[in-house]
């Protein structure tokens, strides 16, 4: 099996990070190969919205990372996200990227209604918040971020296997043997189908 994990935190030591790594080393063990990403060391200009791409199936501004990441979201079988919280939703870098990769993610049929490209391939989500659980589920802080996220997978043919939302992260900096858990959980049920 073939992993891509895009880390979108700017943090290399907090806990999407952390929760990341620990999927990471399940992945390796497991004998999958992974490619990381961090997402933040990215060179990627936004988006345009000249939707060139769409009939030209190619992004009409010159190579950056995102077209290196597309390349590699199309040779894995999986896709593992971490992204903490900003703002209820995901890191702005992360959905610039995401937004420059739609024409790979997702195709059109004639009628111009989307047709998922990744049909088959699974993902996990992990994100992060300050805010104290379960306050970071109802208030729409880790949960919007999962909820973005599942949009992008969902149109583009992916099946959400699992999403891991931690709260409380400024009070509880560290994992615990419980997340950790969940975290190597989360990454063995990329094996099932």
């Amino acid at each position: 099996m073939k992993i891509l994990i895009l880390n979108s935190s700017p943090r290399r030591h907090g806990n999407v990070s952390k929760m990341l790594e620990v999927m990471r080393r399940e992945a390796e063990e497991k004998g999958a190969e992974v490619i990381y990403v961090y997402v933040s060391e990215l060179n990627v200009r936004p988006c345009i919205g000249c939707m060139k791409c769409r009939s030209a199936l190619r992004c009409c501004l010159p190579e950056d990372g995102a077209q290196r990441v597309l390349q590699a979201v199309k040779e894995v079988d999986a896709l593992i996200i971490g992204a903490p919280c900003y703002w209820g939703n995901l890191p702005g870098e992360l959905k610039v990227l995401f937004d420059r990769m739609v024409y790979g993610l997702m195709g059109e049929n004639a009628w111009g209604m989307p047709l998922p490209l990744h049909k088959g391939k699974k993902a996990v989500v992990v994100s992060a918040s300050t805010t104290p659980f379960p306050f970071n589920i109802l208030y729409n802080q880790t949960r919007g971020v999962v909820k973005a996220l599942k949009e992008i997978l969902k149109w583009s043919g992916f099946k959400l296997v699992k999403a891991i939302e931690k709260g409380g992260t400024g009070k509880r900096p560290d994992l615990s043997e419980k997340e950790i858990a969940a975290c190597r959980k989360a990454v063995r049920r990329l094996w099932r189908t």
